[in-house]
């Protein structure tokens, strides 16, 4: 998921679930804003910092899988992007028991600060090794963070979308690993 300025249709965000599908594991990919909304956000891009509207989102969204008898049994991780990161630790706060894993790719964890140490889903966060000022959130958050097991992977040469040649798919493999191990 992703908060805004990248959607389900994204062949970025469609790549990455297909490698995960292809390692064996399932996938929902969706929005966190409605059309209307990523409309609205395009010209005041206050949206995709709303991050109790996105978590929020994530949260019932978690919940309809839950309370799905196709669903209900499976483990869940949570993959985000940008803004979505911190939407993505929110909720793994607040299904705590539920979440087993959560990947960031680019994400800003640093929005879900009091969050973070609540946190219990072991948390991998993908940083491109351009992007120096996502790094430095990164970090930041990190240290701040009590969840057993959590690891910043920086992938040289990305910037902050990963469209640099094999970056993306450094990042798919890392989470594709992530997850296996976790979930």
């Amino acid at each position: 998921m992703h908060g805004s300025g990248s959607s389900r249709h994204s062949p970025r965000n469609q790549y990455v679930a297909k490698e995960l599908q292809r390692g064996g594991l399932g996938t929902l990919l969706f929005d966190l804003l409605t059309v209307e909304e990523e409309r609205v956000d395009m010209l005041t891009r206050h949206l995709r910092f709303d991050i109790d509207l996105l978590s929020k989102r994530l949260i019932d969204t978690t919940n309809w899988l839950l309370h799905n008898p196709d669903t209900e049994e499976l483990n869940i991780g949570y993959f985000g992007s940008s803004t979505g990161a911190a939407a993505a630790l929110i909720a793994a706060k607040e299904h705590s028991e539920t979440v087993k894993a959560v990947v960031s790719r680019g994400g800003r964890p640093d929005l879900a600060e009091s969050a973070m140490m609540y946190v219990k889903a072991p948390t991998l966060l993908i940083v491109g090794g351009e992007d120096t000022q996502v790094i430095d959130m990164n970090r930041w958050a990190l240290e701040r963070t009590t969840m057993p097991e959590k690891e910043l992977k920086i992938v040289p040469g990305a910037t902050h979308l990963f469209e640099e040649p094999g970056t993306l798919e450094e990042v798919a493999r890392l989470a594709r690993e992530w997850f296996k191990k976790y979930l």
